[in-house]
């Protein structure tokens, strides 16, 4: 590629990476709190590329290079950034990798009335290393996708992120109880019920998966943020 096809290329990039930071289509791809440096990622890009284009109009820069036309190849990860916005990492993933529930440093203080609103991770860590101390006699609410392992056992599982989606690890919780009597994979449920000692390894890796014996529950839609971050806070 010459200059002004570079140019062009990095004006794409940095416009395509301005949009996905703009909208939710980045956190498909990387975590919440990363949205400022892909803004600033995107905003140099196309700085960079109309500088580039600016020295070399200034210059002159006159000569024209017959570059083979697959070159232009490199654009088509651009393009296919914008055009086609890859799904959340599921059930699949989820069930042939290990659990990655991590022990927290501390745990927050919770509600003394009402209903617990947990995510996976939280109500997963909260079960394991604090031996549900806070959890227990109450009602806890937790969202996730389902997966299905070989023998049909249902479980609620979020992936959790360390940086962006090429990192992204299984946390599950185990339901048992008043379960659905159809359940599909990577169908996202609220799941009401409460704790319950009963715990299982994950025979990918050994670690621990909590049960929540399920009282209720219902469909619904996926979240605009898909992976949960709080497992490593």
């Amino acid at each position: 590629m010459n200059r002004h096809a570079q140019s062009a290329v990095m004006f794409l990039l940095g416009a395509t990476l301005l949009h996905a930071g703009s909208t939710d289509l980045y956190l498909r791809y990387v975590k919440a709190g990363l949205r400022p440096l892909l803004l600033l990622s995107g905003a140099v890009l196309i700085a960079a590329a109309v500088a580039t284009l600016w020295y070399e109009r200034r210059a002159g820069h006159t000569e024209h290079h017959h570059e083979p036309r697959i070159s232009w190849l490199l654009a088509l990860p651009v393009l296919a950034l914008v055009l086609v916005a890859p799904p959340a990492l599921g059930s699949y993933s989820a069930m042939r990798t290990g659990t990655a529930l991590q022990q927290a440093y501390g745990y927050d203080d919770l509600p003394a009335e009402g209903p617990l609103r947990l995510g996976v991770a939280d109500y997963a860590g909260r079960a394991v290393y604090d031996h549900g101390r806070s959890l227990k006699n109450r009602e806890i609410k937790v969202t996730g996708f389902v997966a299905l392992d070989r023998a049909g056992h249902p479980y609620l599982v979020r992936m959790a992120l360390n940086c962006c989606a090429a990192d992204a690890q299984p946390v599950k919780v185990a339901l048992t109880g008043t379960i659905p009597p159809v359940l599909r994979p990577d169908a996202w449920l609220e799941v009401t019920g409460t704790y319950t000692p009963q715990r299982m390894e994950d025979p990918v890796n050994n670690g621990p998966i909590p049960y929540l014996k399920v009282t209720s529950s219902r469909p619904v839609t996926a979240p605009a943020d898909p992976y949960d971050e709080t497992w490593n806070k």
